[in-house]
């Protein structure tokens, strides 16, 4: 049934309320994140395809974990607004998730001819970027990076490898220097490990201007010129928060889903063995991660303006709708145990907030060469711990662990 919406001042029937399902469950603690999955069959059970959430300890919202559902609502931005400004009056302004949720006026946290703007400035910015040369400069990043623990014998590769191998390449690309990068980097990371507001817009503000400042100075060919030169004529401000979601949306998604699909590669028989009946490759592991486990697991938040009917529940007006990507990609009325099209599922969103195109291509093209250039190089890696034994970072949003320690007979650096 498609969504029905309610008259300004109609009221719902508590019994088929969102508020009244049961109690919310905490998607933000360290028990979620370190068994989602888990969380997720238990939803179904109790809830259905609407579940009652905590995306904060005391911040209300609900989480979609219907694959059907999911796309109804993400190609309906009328009556389901990714605009929180309302909402945010409702909410203290100093939740430390406040930062991955609060209104900016850039293409996902806007509706209407004000995300129209946005967005078109940000695709066409995207569009040139040129990635037949990515690979080539995933090689001359990853190798100097590899060269500083090859030696040891054992390494934490995402802190060591994956996270400036993939920070340094985003920067390359989308045209920021190195000093104004490591500024940003902080930022980023406390960002999505719910820093409060202050601290972050502190620290990115400033770095940011800084970066907006130097590309009307002296323009190049990169993303952040083009944005800087686009025709919608962006201000300085306007600037600064397309850049933070460039960097949100171009740095820690990538990360997480090159650190969870080496982690599949280096613990599933599939991939480890060498008796498959067809060859398990890095763009099978990739594919398969983002119908499973996607760095994003819970996001593409929406607004109703007014009460709303979805499939005989009232969700009430201005409280988050959250988006399970994770959770609706293995529903079990969508789920066929083959990843290999990975065109139906939500890892990339859908709608027009989705993913644009040329993001989708250089995410995945980074994360397989970034993985290939390592295991290239190492090709006797193994984890070194037992795989229920990593950490989880917690948090309503990402899938992201904090480490992903590995062991590989010492090797001499290589030539750079």
């Amino acid at each position: 049934m498609y969504p029905q919406h309610t008259h300004q001042g109609a009221t719902a029937d508590s019994k088929s309320s969102i508020e009244f399902k049961g109690p919310r469950i905490p998607i933000w603690d360290e028990k979620f994140a370190g068994d989602p999955h888990g969380a997720y069959r238990d939803m179904r059970e109790r809830y259905g395809p609407l579940v009652p959430v905590e995306m904060w300890p005391g911040v209300s919202a609900t989480l979609v974990i219907k694959y059907r559902i999911a796309v109804r609502i993400l190609n309906d931005p009328e009556h389901f607004p990714a605009d929180p400004r309302t909402w945010q009056t409702t909410v203290p302004a100093d939740i430390p998730i406040m930062p991955m949720i609060e209104y900016r006026p850039n293409a996902i946290r806007t509706s209407g001819t004000e995300h129209t703007r946005y967005r078109e400035a940000l695709n066409d910015a995207l569009a040139g970027m040129d990635l037949n040369s990515l690979r080539s400069m995933v090689a001359r990043s990853a190798i100097p990076i590899i060269n500083t623990f090859c030696r040891d014998g054992q390494a934490d590769v995402l802190n060591q490898y994956i996270l400036p191998l993939v920070f340094s390449v985003f920067c390359q690309i989308i045209g920021c220097p190195p000093k104004i990068g490591q500024e940003v980097a902080k930022a980023n990371a406390a960002m999505f490990d719910g820093v409060d507001t202050e601290t972050v817009n502190a620290i990115m503000g400033p770095a940011l201007l800084e970066l907006t400042a130097l590309k009307r100075a002296h323009p190049a060919d990169d993303v952040i010129t083009r944005l800087v030169q686009h025709h919608a004529g962006l201000s300085d401000e306007e600037m600064v928060h397309q850049l933070v979601l460039l960097f949100a949306a171009g740095v820690e998604p990538t990360l997480n889903l090159t650190a969870n699909t080496l982690l599949l590669i280096l613990t599933d028989t599939r991939y480890t063995s060498g008796d498959n009946s067809r060859p398990l490759t890095i763009k099978t592991a990739l594919e398969e991660r983002l119908a499973t486990d996607p760095p994003m697991t819970n996001y593409c938040i929406t607004y109703p303006r007014q009460p709303i009917l979805v499939e005989g529940v009232w969700l009430p007006a201005n409280q988050p709708v959250i988006i399970s990507m994770a959770a609706c990609n293995t529903d079990p009325e969508m789920n066929t145990g083959e990843f290999l099209d990975n065109g139906w599922n939500l890892a990339f969103s859908s709608g027009p907030h989705a993913c644009p195109a040329d993001a989708r291509s250089y995410g995945l093209l980074l994360a397989h060469d970034a993985i290939d250039q390592l295991l290239d190089v190492l090709p006797e890696l193994k984890l070194a711990d037992a795989e229920e034994e990593l950490v989880w970072r917690p948090g309503p949003f990402h899938r992201a662990l904090t480490a992903l320690p590995v062991v590989f007979p010492p090797s001499s650096p290589l030539p750079l």
